[in-house]
């Protein structure tokens, strides 16, 4: 029986992907923030759960510990993230600093704990969840998008160094997801200046159109079975079609379609 551990498993899509790969028979080690909280995957036998702040470096090493002395990990999941959103004039250092910390730091520093153990091992593999925001962008969202185009860059750097070791790296880049972002893992921040236009960019979101998360769960137990050297899986019918978009525009007219869609009056 294999092991994964799933970061940020409390909510969306890392709870489906924890109850999915559960149901496959894998072991499960669900991370979050309070553990003392949930009540489903405490109830499943073979999913058991850690607490984890991946903006803890203290406890980030503490939880590793703890989970390979537990069991033999075969996957680490990097899934806790959140949005924020609003335009760079309005956001607090606070705001910047904690995106900062959660997105793209806690990743690295999650990787980086489970490293030694998977290169002695010589197996493993990293999958993180980064967003067809790292390969493309949206208005007002530039703090979000600088983490995950940051993680897909960092991810296929690692790439080389981790295949040497016999470990292996991927990223998942999803749409939208029917989850309670925009309501939950969304931190909104605005100014008066730029009202108008946000409103009309927000204004066009609608979660019933998105993805649902057991669909998105599905693309990374693909990646985590299919024994692929493949970097990054795409996920979600809406991604797919806006980063395939992008790639036969070429950047420039796809930034000025994008600008006419959601900015122009």
């Amino acid at each position: 029986m294999k092991t994964i551990l799933i970061t940020g498993a409390s909510t969306g899509l890392g709870k489906e992907t924890a109850k999915l790969f559960a149901a496959k028979g894998w072991r499960v080690i669900a991370t979050m923030r309070k553990p003392e909280n949930e009540k489903e995957l405490n109830l499943i036998e073979n999913i058991t759960l850690l607490p984890l702040d991946v903006t803890n470096p203290e406890q980030i090493i503490a939880t590793a510990q703890k989970a390979i002395a537990m069991e033999n990990i075969d996957v680490v999941f990097n899934n806790a993230g959140y949005g924020l959103m609003g335009p760079l004039e309005s956001i607090s250092d606070e705001q910047l600093v904690r995106q900062l910390n959660t997105n793209l730091l806690g990743v690295i520093r999650v990787t980086q704990a489970f490293i030694p153990y998977f290169r002695k091992k010589q197996s493993g593999l990293f999958i993180t969840t980064s967003s067809i925001g790292g390969l493309i962008t949206f208005p007002f969202s530039s703090v979000y998008h600088a983490t995950k185009w940051a993680l897909e860059g960092w991810s296929e750097s690692m790439a080389f160094e981790l295949k040497k070791i016999g470990v292996g790296i991927k990223t998942v880049s999803p749409g939208g997801i029917q989850t309670d972002f925009l309501s939950r893992s969304a931190d909104m921040s605005t100014h008066p200046a730029y009202e108008k236009w946000m409103d009309k960019m927000f204004s066009s979101l609608n979660e019933d159109h998105f993805t649902p998360a057991l669909q998105i769960a599905q693309v990374v137990y693909q990646a985590a079975t299919d024994g692929e050297d493949k970097l990054r899986y795409v996920a979600g019918e809406d991604a797919k079609a806006l980063y395939a978009q992008r790639l036969q525009l070429g950047d420039e007219t796809f930034r000025t379609q994008m600008a006419q869609t959601f900015l122009e009056d």
